[in-house]
């Protein structure tokens, strides 16, 4: 069977418990020489990427490209880029199993594991952005000698308490859920790599009472996780619409920004999971079929994206507001026309074009296709975060204050390291803990016979 006609995603694979367990835990075995080399590599980029920011410590924030008007660059853009990416994690794993999409069961956790490593990710860059770090920890609010206290009515207040309650729940559901399958992993360990198992997997042994206080603890997760969808991001969206830019001061961001973080996550769940299936030799457990549900899902968030774009221009228009039209409208400084219009034209055509190409079955079933278009998908959601912020500060109610914002060899760098640390948490993850769920795959195949073993 081609990997372009694969099976329907309700037809469960054809294993036995023995062999779910013997194929995802072979995942783990101790990697060879391309695996090492790109841990190597993006632990390399990763360290320049350090270096680039020890030197905007010493030499100060002057060095990127932050300059009057445009207070936020590249650095808040990643930050916001970064939530969006995590939020389809949750999408997958808690609302999904509320529902019960049998197609979720085996991607889910990939994409619990993105979720974390996209938040781990995006809290870095407000502490990139405010330039002295070592004072961060006035962010707490703890009694202190200065009398100092953080402003709650600040909207970048709230991002602290709803990124930090957001990872503190998606690491919870992430790692309960993984606690079965880490004791499966230990069951066929050895030597140290089993004792530090057994200590991660709490002693599980599938006792009964086990199981069902996981079920009850697992659905409790999945309903507390459910809101943050919403929630975190809508926040996010709240640092805009509360100030008074044109182009910001919207109604429509909670929504926008929701459907824009599901699109580029879903994209990123894409991108993961296809040298994922390849390089650990699970294409009969993760099938072309799940990843065209993936696909189908990004259709529908990518014309919620598009639909949002469009009410972006017809509110400017209908406004009368003559500074929201200069940002939307205007033939010479509006989006589509301005000095930015190369940023917009990215923004539109990737996530709002590529993603209908997904309409066609032969597109949505060929790998090839499917890994071109989530990466395209996310360079137009980075951009979108890119025309959102710049575009608006640039162009704000007085022309005499406008600028032109171009991104520092210090921003673009931590940029890239930015991806290096992800992609290389991911990596290291994929190699020393189930990326697949043991548990929840043997729910699509019957139940062994008596003579069987199930773990």
């Amino acid at each position: 069977m081609s990997e372009s006609h694969a099976a329907p995603v309700s037809e469960p694979p054809a294993l036995s418990y023995r062999e779910i367990n013997r194929d995802i835990v072979a995942t783990l075995a101790p990697g060879g020489k391309i695996y090492w080399m790109s841990v190597l590599t993006l632990f390399g980029i990763f360290n320049i990427a350090m270096l680039a920011w020890m030197y905007q410590i010493f030499v100060g924030l002057g060095v990127a490209g932050i300059t009057h008007p445009n207070g936020w660059g590249v650095y808040i853009i990643t930050f916001v880029f970064w939530v969006g990416i995590a939020h389809s994690g949750t999408l997958i794993s808690a609302v999904l199993f509320l529902f019960r999409a049998r197609w979720r069961m085996p991607v889910y956790r990939t994409a619990e594991a993105m979720t974390v490593f996209a938040v781990m990710t995006a809290g870095l860059f407000p502490l990139i952005h405010v330039g002295r770090v070592w004072k961060a920890y006035w962010l707490m609010p703890y009694p202190n000698q200065r009398y100092l206290w953080p402003n709650f009515k600040s909207p970048l207040m709230w991002d602290v308490l709803a990124v930090s309650t957001y990872f503190t729940i998606s690491f919870l559901f992430f790692y309960f859920g993984l606690i079965p399958d880490i004791a499966a992993a230990r069951d066929r360990s050895t030597g140290l790599r089993r004792k530090i198992y057994n200590v991660l997997c709490f002693g599980w042994t599938g006792r009964g009472t086990h199981w069902q206080h996981y079920r009850k603890a697992y659905l409790i997760f999945a309903g507390i996780a459910t809101p943050l969808v919403v929630s975190v991001h809508s926040v996010v969206s709240w640092d805009f619409a509360m100030s008074i830019i044109p182009g910001w001061h919207t109604t429509i961001f909670p929504p926008y920004f929701v459907a824009g973080a599901i699109h580029s996550g879903l994209a990123m769940v894409i991108t993961l999971l296809i040298p994922l299936r390849r390089v650990f030799n699970v294409k009969h457990i993760i099938r072309v079929a799940h990843l065209e549900a993936l696909a189908l899902v990004t259709i529908a968030t990518g014309l919620v994206v598009g639909y949002a774009y469009g009410i972006e221009f017809f509110i400017a228009a209908y406004s009368g507001n003559v500074y929201e039209q200069t940002i939307f409208t205007d033939p010479t400084w509006g989006r589509p026309f301005g000095p930015y219009w190369w940023s917009f034209w990215i923004m539109a055509i990737c996530n709002c074009v590529f993603p209908l190409l997904f309409l066609w079955r032969r597109v949505r079933t060929s790998i090839a296709w499917l890994f071109i278009i989530s990466i395209l998908i996310n360079v137009g959601m980075w951009f979108e975060r890119f025309v959102i912020i710049i575009t608006s500060l640039s162009t704000d109610y007085i022309p005499y204050n406008w600028g032109y914002y171009v991104p520092s060899w210090v921003e673009i760098t931590i940029l890239i390291g930015s991806f290096a640390w992800f992609f290389l948490l991911f990596l290291l993850f994929a190699k020393h803990l189930p990326s697949i769920s043991m548990t929840e795959i043997k729910e699509l195949v019957p139940a062994p016979s008596s003579k069987e073993t199930r773990r």
